[in-house]
């Protein structure tokens, strides 16, 4: 990794609107190729995410925390520290600028900013204040409009539904945390009870039964929340200490800050460090230092040039950039571990053959373990034939150093001989002889020369051939042996040739055969090498979907214990409303008959006084 960051900087400049990547960030990022995982914090401005942040970084201080109603974060920063609990993994925190800033007062940038931190980190914070209650949730509004914003699939593409895309955003999404600031309700209902933490959420994101506008607009940011994050956990924090205190927060010893405040932020921020993963893209590759660089560029250029950041198109444009750098570096590797080789030249075909073999394995392994969704192998195959090539002219260039330095051998042998040549020394009865004593004498000592490389033979057969002329004028001229004599030396002078030509033959086919061979189980290693890569990536993509799957079963049986609780409250209402009948019937009657006797006692009264009455005479 290169050096911790000793305090955060920006990543995402917001200028009037206008998303930038900042660059020094940029080039940080490009110096580590550890894997990352990243954290990001969201929420409304002035609820302290950056006092979250500073803590996960284990410093006091380090993000802007602010004591006025001004939002102090602008943009996205970030500082990258080593992991506490992963060695050989960075740590990036990013604290986004608060939403809904009265300053700002625009709410698709807001949108952007909110989308942002969800594409680039494993775990996403959400910190509010108070309670969660439906304000609290209808404030977190950016989720329900992240289907808008965010395509998996590219337009070239096979065509997918919207509602296809949304159900697949739980395979790329980040865990969710909801950190609920400065909470002073007891953790209980009526109904339930005591209730924990995740608990609360959980009943804070029930779902209503039921058709209707408002029903659906209530349940929008819930589902949203429930389906498209993989998993979710909620950390209640206590007011951190007295009203007056607060606003000097940063500067507060531990010993003013209230000790329950203090638990809380520490289980949050054990729970951050040991259940945050790494950061992974679609197809669940993991992401380095540098290649999170590449993420974030990609989805800024996107977001900037007024286009929706899609998933795929992101994928493939990361992985183009690290499998060529990923060929790159791994000739420069080849290159630079060749060179030791290349300083003994000349070097048997064996050896240079080992070596080879054993540098191409150790650069084949590194690119492998760069590369990334390389189909059909157009990366690896690209550096392989580079390393081949360059292997090639290595070949060549051993070649050459071997038939600089035989040639040299000779020469330096056959300096006395030439001498002798010159001096005449040959051209007398006997000097035949004598020439051929000191000829094989060279050949001896030449064989005996270590290192000579594989054209030894080759230029000995050359050089012989080349003094064939030499020793035929000084056998003609040798008075001491007979004409027949001469014309077997000849037979054997020819004999001898055709024997260093049939051996240097023989070393070429061997040769030839060898680096068949060689290419044989080079080609064997690259096709082995291919197929491991392929089956760890179908072994990423079969994890990346069966951890889709567990989110899924687990929120389909929280779902099913919602809905059995509702179904029976809703069936202890039907049998309310089955007694309400009853009783209304019985009510009914009682009171029908109630007033049927009232009448009939009326009437009877109203009789009675009739018959009463003094009958009218007649006249």
């Amino acid at each position: 990794m290169c050096s911790p960051m000793q305090e955060p900087m920006c990543l995402v400049e917001n200028v009037n609107g206008s998303l930038n990547v900042n660059e020094e960030a940029s080039k940080y990022l490009s110096r580590n190729n550890q894997p990352v995982v990243v954290v990001s914090v969201v929420g409304l401005y002035r609820t302290g995410k950056s006092y979250l942040m500073n803590r996960l970084a284990g410093k006091s201080r380090g993000f802007a925390l602010g004591n006025t109603i001004e939002s102090k974060t602008k943009g996205i920063w970030m500082w990258c520290v080593p992991h506490p609990y992963q060695q050989g993994h960075t740590l990036v925190l990013l604290d986004t600028e608060g939403l809904d800033d009265i300053d700002k007062g625009d709410s698709k940038n807001d949108a952007w900013i909110f989308c942002l931190a969800v594409l680039l980190s494993s775990t996403l914070v959400y910190n509010s204040r108070g309670t969660i209650d439906n304000n609290a949730v209808e404030k977190l509004h950016y989720v329900t409009e992240l289907s808008e914003q965010i395509k998996i699939k590219s337009s070239s593409a096979k065509e997918v539904e919207e509602e296809d895309e949304e159900f697949q955003f739980v395979q790329f999404f980040p865990n969710f945390i909801w950190a609920v600031r400065d909470f002073l309700l007891v953790l209980e209902t009526k109904k339930k009870g005591p209730m924990t933490e995740d608990e609360y959420l959980d009943f804070a994101l029930q779902l209503k039964t039921g058709l209707g506008t408002k029903i659906t607009n209530y349940n929008l940011p819930r589902q949203c929340i429930r389906y498209n994050f993989p998993t979710r956990k909620c950390f209640v924090f206590p007011f951190p200490a007295s009203q007056d205190k607060i606003v000097h927060l940063k500067s507060l010893d531990e010993n003013d800050i209230c000790p329950d405040f203090l638990t809380a932020t520490q289980r949050f921020c054990d729970y951050v460090f040991n259940v945050s993963k790494v950061k992974m893209v679609k197809g669940g590759y993991k992401v380095t230092g540098k290649m999170f660089g590449h993420l974030v560029h990609s989805y800024v250029e996107t977001i900037s040039s007024g286009n929706v950041p899609c998933l795929e198109n992101v994928v493939l444009a990361m992985a183009r950039i690290e499998n060529e750098e990923a060929v790159q570096e791994g000739i420069k590797l080849y290159q630079s571990s060749m060179e030791q080789v290349k300083s003994l030249f000349p070097v048997s075909f064996s050896e240079l053959s080992a070596e080879n073999k054993k540098i191409s394995n150790m650069v084949n392994t590194e690119f492998m373990k760069r590369s990334f969704k390389d189909k059909n192998g157009e990366y690896f195959k690209k550096l392989m034939m580079a390393v081949d090539k360059h292997y090639a002219e290595l070949s060549v260039l051993n070649m050459e150093a071997s038939e600089k330095k035989c040639q040299q051998i000779l020469s330096d042998l056959y300096k006395e001989i030439s001498e002798r040549i010159q001096n005449r020394d040959f051209l007398k009865p006997g000097g035949y002889k004598l020439y051929c004593t000191h000829r094989d004498n060279i050949i001896l000592q030449y064989h005996s020369q270590p290192n000579k490389g594989i054209q030894a033979d080759e230029v000995l057969a050359k050089f012989l051939s080349g003094k064939s002329e030499e020793a035929k004028l000084i056998l003609q001229t040798d008075e001491q042996l007979t004409e027949f004599e001469k014309k077997i030396q000849e037979e054997k002078e020819q004999a001898a040739f055709l024997q260093q030509q049939c051996r240097v033959e023989q070393e070429r086919k061997m040769e030839v055969e060898r680096l068949l061979q060689e290419e044989k189980e080079h080609h064997e290693q690259m096709v082995l090498q291919l197929n491991i890569k392929l089956e760890e990536e179908k072994f990423q993509q079969q994890q990346e979907v069966e951890r889709a799957i567990e989110s899924k079963l687990i929120e389909q049986k929280k779902l099913l214990i919602d809905f059995e609780e509702k179904a029976h409250l809703m069936g202890l209402e039907i049998e309310q409303l089955k007694k309400e009948k009853e009783e209304l019937s019985h009510s009914f009657y009682k009171d029908y008959f109630i007033q049927v006797l009232s009448i009939a006692k009326e009437l009877f009264l109203m009789y009675m006084q009739y018959k009463a009455m003094p009958k009218q005479i007649s006249m």
